[in-house]
């Protein structure tokens, strides 16, 4: 079967090495982005050298009329979707007393409400195909918590019952619903933090680095894959092992 997938936030770190792994596999993709024009464009150059269909569509997923558009132009241009990867994220750094409840719903909307409205509009592309497979991208702080991250930390960790809640629902239409939860990753999202304290992140880490995106797209891909067919309602954290100190 021809699969096709939707990577929501496509074009950059986890997403774009996601996408180019996925076309370079045989998987036609659909990129979702937000902002940046040129990173979508040049993921999008980088996939067309590997034979598949490619496509990028600018959409904000925490904006319902959006996602609907996005996936008119999904069923137009593919007319079949199998795969779901749901990356889109945002962090932002408040205390609690700082956070105003408009950043709260911003950083919410993006990280847990996009999720639910991009698989809610995939579901009927799911049931026609059969098979599926969605894939949330959740993070280490779901699990560790953030005291400048409360809104980020409990997005993440909201898209964990949500993976859970799907997975019940969608089993009975051989559809897999799982989350890959990352460590440190060196991404533009943690570039700046990186930058100021990397030693001291890596001194935490047993496997003594941060991750490249790469090796969390390959985890995506085994749960995109039909390796994992008996596999649903899981998190896989990936993070160098830094849960044993």
């Amino acid at each position: 079967m021809e699969k096709f997938a939707l990577i929501t936030g496509g074009s950059r770190g986890i997403g774009r090495a996601t996408a180019i792994l996925f076309a370079n596999r045989g998987i036609n993709v659909a990129i979702n982005y937000l902002t940046n024009d040129k990173a979508a464009e040049d993921t999008l150059s980088e996939i067309k050298g590997h034979g598949v269909k490619v496509l990028k569509i600018k959409a904000d997923v925490s904006k319902e009329d959006e996602v609907k558009r996005m996936f008119d132009i999904i069923s137009e241009e593919f007319g079949n979707l199998q795969i779901i990867v749901n990356n889109a994220g945002l962090s932002t750094h408040y205390s609690p007393e700082e956070l105003s409840l408009e950043e709260w719903n911003r950083v919410l909307g993006v990280n847990l409400t996009g999720a639910f409205l991009v698989t809610k509009y995939a579901i009927p592309f799911l049931k026609r195909s059969g098979w599926g497979r969605v894939i949330n991208v959740s993070s280490l702080r779901a699990f560790s918590g953030s005291p400048k991250g409360v809104h980020y930390s409990s997005a993440k960790a909201g898209l964990l019952g949500f993976t859970r809640s799907m997975a019940l629902y969608l089993a009975k239409f051989n559809v897999t619903v799982n989350a890959v939860a990352p460590g440190y990753t060196r991404t533009d999202m943690t570039a700046g933090y990186l930058k100021t304290r990397e030693n001291e992140i890596k001194a935490k880490i047993p496997l003594g680095r941060v991750a490249e995106p790469e090796e969390i797209a390959e985890v995506i891909y085994f749960l995109a894959s039909e390796a994992s067919s008996y596999i649903t309602g899981e998190i896989i954290t990936v993070n160098g092992g830094i849960y044993f100190t």
